[in-house]
């Protein structure tokens, strides 16, 4: 059938005109404010532990400045993989973070078949900081300092017991390496987060804990606890008095970035709105002494910046794990 002058006309004009509300409707929704509801972000271990402490530290804070509420939620379960896979499987739209640490990057080599790629599923939001880690002990153990501790453990091995925050957890990892360098042989306690490693600990159902800063300062002046050593290469102006594991465990060194994560594909509008506002809280005072409380040494870095970071730390953790030996149990 062959279409008249004025048809062709009608028919092209439908056509342009639906190519026109597809533009609106698509520069709307492009141009859609954000935030409109409130955001999660997602803390894959227990309550208490040091990425819950961390998250809650600011999320108000946050949220004022992104003129939307900030919830934290936590979704613990298997070393931090349960709420990782949540979020890896939420929507990109802004609306989702995961509050991550070294354990992100250490799960995705300690356990052999994950819901979600950490590398691949991810993007860097807003990056936070790092901390270095403490060695604890109960203080009616009787080893005083690390070399004790390791004489002790060679003197039974394979009856003292060590808690973390879960298999793949950063504590976990921290003290399998270090039994590793020491040479010497622990039994790894499991639980659902870093309070929960300590509080194995104060019952004596363990021996030992490698805990961020976050989690160990508060028992700094703990009469029940006592610090053996530090994580960092050099003293840790967070625990002063306390020396380096590496002092006696030559070249032993383990610390954690932490920062924001968002599923891939999240909008870059977003992430950088995200990184800019966690940028300008980190250089409050009051931010930056809540930091300093929780032993995090803060950080600027931009979203690409945390992406190369996040890179490099993959690997470096994959020989971490290597070296160790540990398992996902």
């Amino acid at each position: 059938m062959k279409l008249g002058p004025m048809k062709k006309m009608r028919f092209s004009v439908s056509i342009f005109g639906g190519l026109l509300l597809a533009c609106f409707f698509h520069l709307s929704a492009a141009a859609a404010p954000w935030p409109t509801k409130p955001i999660k972000i997602i803390v894959p271990f227990s309550p208490g532990s040091v990425q819950d402490a961390l998250a809650r530290s600011f999320s108000n804070e946050l949220g004022v400045a992104l003129g939307e509420t900030v919830l934290v939620e936590n979704k613990a379960g298997a070393g931090g993989t349960v709420g990782t896979g949540i979020v890896a499987k939420s929507p990109a739209d802004g609306y989702t973070f995961v509050m991550a640490a070294a354990s992100h990057n250490i799960n995705g080599t300690l356990f052999p078949k994950l819901s979600f790629d950490p590398q691949k599923d991810f993007t860097a939001a807003a990056y936070i900081g790092t901390s270095s880690y403490v060695m604890m002990t109960n203080s009616e153990f009787p080893a005083k300092n690390v070399a004790e501790f390791i004489a002790l453990a060679k003197a039974k091995p394979g009856q003292y017991n060590y808690a973390s925050a879960g298999n793949g957890s950063a504590s976990h990892l921290a003290m399998a390496y270090f039994d590793s360098m020491a040479g010497i042989d622990l039994v790894h306690v499991p639980t659902k987060g870093t309070g929960d490693a300590i509080t194995e600990l104060l019952a004596g159902r363990a021996q030992a804990v490698i805990a961020a800063n976050v989690a160990a300062l508060p028992f700094a002046n703990d009469s029940r606890i006592r610090f053996l050593g530090v994580s960092s290469e050099k003293p840790s102006p967070f625990v002063p008095g306390v020396a380096p594991i590496g002092n006696t465990v030559k070249g032993y060194v383990f610390d954690s970035w932490f920062g924001l994560l968002a599923p891939v594909g999240t909008p870059k509008e977003v992430i950088n709105k995200v990184s800019a506002e966690m940028t300008k809280l980190l250089k409050q005072p009051d931010i930056i002494e809540r930091m300093r409380r929780q032993g995090i040494e803060i950080g600027a870095l931009t979203p690409a910046e945390f992406n190369q970071l996040l890179a490099k730390d993959f690997d470096r953790m994959a020989n971490v794990v290597k070296s160790s030996g540990a398992k996902a149990e």
